[in-house]
C-alpha cells in the first residue's frame, strides 16, 4: 500500500492515519509459510517540525512447526515500527534509518514486510521442555521413551569401558 503524505509534509502537527491487511502468504522460510493468515498494519505518519516519523504496528499468528518435535504450533507476532520519512536527504548521504519517499509517497508494504520478516524468531518450539524426536527411530520422545537402545558416541566408548571395569572392580571388592 502506498500512502500519500504530500499533504501533510509542509504542515507542522499535521498527521495521518492508515490501517489496512496485508498479505505475506507468498513468503517462504525453510520450506514453511508461516504467514498464513493475513498481517493487520496500523499506525500514523506525523509532521513534527518538519520531519516526517512513521509509527505503527503488525499483527498477526504466525503458523509454523516446532522445531524439535515438527508439531504444527501457532503463535502470535506483534512488531512494532518506527522510522523517519524524508523526501530527500541533506549532502546526498545514504543512511538506513531513513526511508525516502517517492514523489511524497512511502511503500508501507515495503517498511512493514521487511520488519516482520526480521522479527522472526530463529527458533520455535512448542514448549521449552519440548523433548523432540529420537534420532534413530524418529519416536516423538514427548509421548514416552522409545524402544531404541542409548547410542554411544564412538569417541566416548574407551571413558564408558573404564567406567563399567571401576563399578566391576568395586564390586569386587565389596
Amino acid at each position: 500500500m502506498r500512502l500519500d503524505l504530500r499533504d501533510i509534509i509542509h504542515i507542522p502537527g499535521a498527521r495521518k492515519e492508515f490501517s489496512y491487511e496485508m498479505d505475506l502468504s507468498w513468503f517462504k522460510l525453510y520450506g514453511e509459510h508461516p504467514f498464513g493468515r493475513s498481517v493487520q498494519v496500523s499506525g500514523a505518519v506525523r509532521n513534527m517540525a518538519g520531519a516526517l516519523q512513521l509509527e505503527g504496528e503488525a499483527l498477526t499468528v504466525l503458523d509454523t512447526r516446532c522445531d524439535r518435535c515438527l508439531k504444527p504450533i501457532t503463535a502470535d507476532l506483534t512488531v512494532p515500527v518506527e522510522t523517519l520519512l524524508a523526501e530527500e536527504l541533506a549532502n546526498g548521504e545514504e543512511n538506513d534509518e531513513i526511508v525516502l519517499l517517492d514523489k511524497g509517497q512511502v511503500d508501507l508494504d515495503e517498511i512493514f514486510t521487511t520488519a516482520c520478516v526480521l522479527a522472526l524468531d530463529s527458533r520455535h518450539l512448542c514448549g521449552e521442555d519440548c523433548k523432540g524426536l529420537c534420532p534413530t527411530c524418529g519416536k516423538d520422545l514427548n509421548e514416552g521413551p522409545c524402544s531404541c537402545g542409548k547410542e554411544m558416541d564412538p569417541r566416548l566408548a574407551v571413558l564408558a569401558k573404564l567406567l563399567d571395569k571401576d563399578s566391576q572392580d568395586k564390586d569386587e571388592e565389596a
